[in-house]
């Protein structure tokens, strides 16, 4: 009997040790390229397409860094009431909340790295497009500007 449980439970060790952790995947993201477009002028950020639950769930946790012109674009493929985090993520961040028609309607300036605070938009949206703390402030990005891709239909 004994013999049985300690075999059961080497089982259970083992297939639970075969379950990925999702902050060691090798999750894959699609690369693609959204247009910012402000009073200032047009700018085009190369993106990672976060369009999985998997892919949203990772984001850009576990990088120590990202290009200038670089960002991550988060598609919940429909409108609703979302809630993003910094959790295991060593960069600060600016977050361009978009609704269905790729409007900024909230943007959070600086994110702290590694936080478990909640940031939100108090708004259903359709995506978040995340860059570089300090993009929105330099490129004079505001709510109101569009984020031109095709999820937008545009």
């Amino acid at each position: 009997m004994v013999l049985r449980r300690f075999i059961l439970l080497a089982l259970l060790c083992g297939v639970i040790g075969l379950v990925p952790d999702l902050s060691q995947a090798q999750v894959k993201f699609e690369t693609s390229r959204v247009s910012i477009v402000t009073a200032g002028g047009t700018y085009n950020v190369s993106v990672e397409m976060a369009t999985t639950p998997e892919q949203r769930s990772l984001g850009l946790m576990g990088r120590k860094d990202m290009p200038l012109a670089a960002g991550m674009l988060f598609d919940f493929e429909r409108t609703e009431p979302i809630t993003m985090w910094m959790k295991n993520t060593f960069i600060s961040l600016d977050m361009l909340f978009l609704d269905r028609a790729g409007i900024i309607v909230h943007i959070a300036r600086n994110t702290q790295p590694q936080s478990l605070r909640h940031i939100s938009p108090g708004r259903p949206v359709r995506g978040v497009l995340e860059v570089n703390a300090g993009t929105a402030a330099r490129l004079r990005i505001k709510v109101g500007d569009r984020v031109l891709h095709g999820m937008f239909g545009g």
